[in-house]
């Protein structure tokens, strides 16, 4: 048996071996093609998970092909049948988009015509396009996102795409992929300078790759709930927001984040509504603020709803409500902030919330009717049990505190189930979704047990709607900041009493207590490698999640929110007392200029540095023809020294041999080393007798 794994092992080092001389015995066009397939493939990887998958699949098996051919030899394909290739990608890209411009198509067009470029590779020029098609290609992916594991991917694409570059440009001969590695990375770290200075000072217009039609973030909440909304919302761990408490912080269970109020139902579906009643006849919003103000800083992640989910109750005050420039922002009268277009970005803001609070009207008024109104023959039997509930001797002349505590009660011991699958109501009927939850399979996320409080509670002719937003936070604070995930979106409930106001009751905090009180989602399973991890380490996943998204918050916070305000308060530090964009320009263009003069004289003097040998010649040329020898700018320093022995004779014997020195290791030698100096000062010394 030894012998056999012996022999097996062999075996395994001998096609290694094989494999590794054949890779390093391949010619350095091929090799340098298949490295240059190898970059494209990396920079057009991400856009697979955006663009269709015939354009994936395609730009893959032109990759294979070309790669195939240079392995081979094989001739490259004619200009034919590359045109019909890209006639057929044009096709599919009109068939998959409905049209050939915009956002998608145009990726989806420029993955393929890099792909197909990559086949007519027969000239220099043609490799220079494909690499400035990958530049082009890098910016693209942060029209997706503009995260640290993007940035991190695309900077490996651009030093990749230099090293690329610099190799079609290196001299004859089998240059090594780390030397043409080196001079990339070099390259790029020269330039590291200019683009922090550029970063710092480029006017902040808006989202820098964004586009108005396009908002590339987005968070789980929706303008309206279905039955099973929010708990899709709930298998999604990206970080919705991060909040930071400039003191103490609050406990999960008050931790409330307000989006959208829901007040209309048609039976399937919640939605905002239109009251029925004149302005002046609905609930204001008369807030109560008691206790002290808890201050906080919050990033919100881009939305594709244009509100803030701030935390409850942040009032329209002085030094409370948020400031976010460039945006409208008010608050309406059911407490949710409400901005005048969708946040395509992601923004930082500074606001103060009373955690003790009260809002609504205290009395009557003819717009709380609105929020009894239901659908009629909706949930026929849901409507029963309440109106069953209501002849119950001790809930006759019940207020809507000890009516809501009754159907709680009933939650928390009707023997409900909460769970992230349900499974779906109102297959065959959905009007009557909520008869299925409440009264047969009673299995339900947070949205099932809001909805079917509400219906019950209007049913019992009190007035009350649904809230959506976040609740809770993750259990540790990353560098400071409480990250809310996509997970914590919930729904609960709203009921209004009178000499009260609207009072906040979660139904969900009845059958799942841990949701609320400590903040504890249900979460979907873990995947392939996060369950192999967990299974490792059950701790390990968790630390390293929260080491990469401490970096991700520290990417957002530094890069990501840089923002005017900042840019003022950079000039400010520098000496500028009321900072304006007129000073922010005079100093960008100022820093611009000063930039192209540096580089300028870079160059200047890089052209010198590099070519030593050129610039030696030049002074042996200008030496000679002063003592009076007939030398050219083309003769090399044999001939030179010939001609130096035929004008000067013995006189000139010592400068010749020199000249036949550096002429024997320049050409016939190793190569002479960088410095010239010692020869230098050497042939000045011989050449002194016959200047003289």
């Amino acid at each position: 048996m030894s012998s056999l794994n012996t022999l097996a092992a062999a075996r395994r080092r001998t096609g290694a071996a094989t494999w590794s001389e054949r890779l390093a015995h391949l010619p350095r066009d091929t090799r340098d093609t298949l490295f240059h397939l190898l970059v494209v493939a990396w920079t057009a990887a991400p856009h697979a998970l955006h663009l269709p998958t015939w354009c994936s699949a395609m730009a893959a098996a032109l990759l294979a092909w070309r790669a195939r051919l240079a392995l081979t030899g094989g001739a490259l394909p004619s200009r034919w049948l590359v045109s019909a290739l890209l006639a057929l990608a044009a096709g599919l890209t009109l068939w998959s988009e409905r049209t050939l411009l915009g956002r998608e198509a145009g990726i989806t067009m420029l993955v393929v015509l890099m792909a197909l470029k990559t086949l007519e590779l027969r000239a220099r020029r043609d490799a220079l396009v494909v690499f400035f098609l990958g530049f082009f290609l890098v910016l693209t992916h942060f029209l997706y996102s503009q995260s640290l594991g993007t940035g991190l991917w695309m900077l490996v694409a651009v030093w990749g795409l230099l090293t690329a570059l610099t190799l079609a440009h290196m001299p004859v001969g089998r240059p090594p992929l780390w030397r043409a590695g080196a001079v990339a990375a070099r390259a790029a770290a020269l330039g590291v300078p200019a683009m922090v200075l550029l970063f710092a000072l480029f006017p902040r217009i808006g989202p820098l790759w964004g586009l108005p039609q396009d908002a590339m973030g987005r968070t789980g909440l929706s303008g309206s709930l279905r039955l099973g909304g929010v708990a899709s919302i709930a298998e999604d761990d990206s970080v919705a927001l991060r909040l930071r408490f400039f003191g103490a912080a609050p406990p999960p269970e008050a931790l409330y984040f307000r989006g959208p109020v829901l007040g209309a139902f048609d039976g399937r579906e919640w939605t905002r509504g239109h009251s029925t009643f004149a302005p002046a006849l609905q609930p204001p919003l008369q807030l109560t603020l008691a206790g002290t103000p808890l201050r906080y800083e919050m990033t919100i992640e881009p939305s594709r709803l244009p509100l803030l989910p701030l935390l409850e109750m942040t009032p329209d005050q002085a030094d409370a409500a948020p400031a976010l420039p460039g945006f409208h922002v008010q608050q309406r009268a059911d407490g949710q902030w409400q901005l005048d277009r969708p946040l395509h970005e992601r923004v930082r803001l500074q606001a103060s919330a009373w955690l003790q609070h009260g809002h609504g009207p205290r009395e009557p008024v003819l717009g709380l009717r609105d929020f009894v109104a239901l659908p009629p023959g909706a949930n026929p039997r849901t409507l029963q049990w309440a109106a069953d509930l209501r002849r119950r001797p001790d809930l006759r002349d019940a207020d809507a505190r000890t009516l809501a505590a009754a159907v709680l009660q009933h939650i928390g011991r009707g023997g409900y189930t909460y769970t992230l699958e349900p499974g779906t109501y109102g297959i065959d009927n959905e009007s009557q979704a909520i008869d299925e939850f409440w009264l047969d399979r009673k299995l339900g996320f947070c949205e099932h047990f809001a909805s079917a409080f509400v219906v019950v509670m209007r049913a019992l002719d009190v007035p009350a709607r649904i809230v959506t937003g976040y609740q809770g936070v993750d259990a540790e604070p990353q560098d400071g900041w409480y990250v809310v995930r996509q997970r914590n979106a919930h729904a609960w409930a709203e009921i209004w009493q009178p000499g009260v106001g609207w009072q906040r009751v979660d139904p969900t905090a009845a059958v799942a207590p841990d949701r609320v009180q400590r903040g504890r989602s249900l979460a979907p399973p873990p995947g392939l490698v996060a369950g192999a991890v967990n299974r490792l380490d059950p701790a390990l996943a968790a630390r390293l999640r929260n080491a990469w998204e401490k970096l991700n918050n520290r990417w957002n916070q530094w890069v990501l929110n840089y923002s005017r305000g900042q840019q003022f308060d950079l000039l400010r530090g520098l000496g500028f007392e009321a900072p304006t964009w007129q000073d922010l320009a005079k100093l960008l263009i100022g820093v611009v200029s000063a930039l192209a003069l540096a580089g300028a004289g870079w160059a200047w003097w890089d052209r010198r540095r590099q070519d030593p040998w050129q610039r030696l010649q030049q002074q042996v040329l200008r030496r000679l023809q002063a003592c009076g020898v007939a030398v050219l700018p083309h003769h090399p320093p044999r001939e030179r020294a010939a001609r130096l022995r035929a004008a000067r004779g013995p006189a000139g014997e010592a400068a010749a041999k020199l000249l036949d020195e550096l002429d024997s290791r320049r050409y016939g030698g190793p190569a002479l080393a960088m410095s010239f100096r010692p020869w230098w000062r050497a042939f000045r010394a011989a050449l002194r007798p016959l200047q003289a």
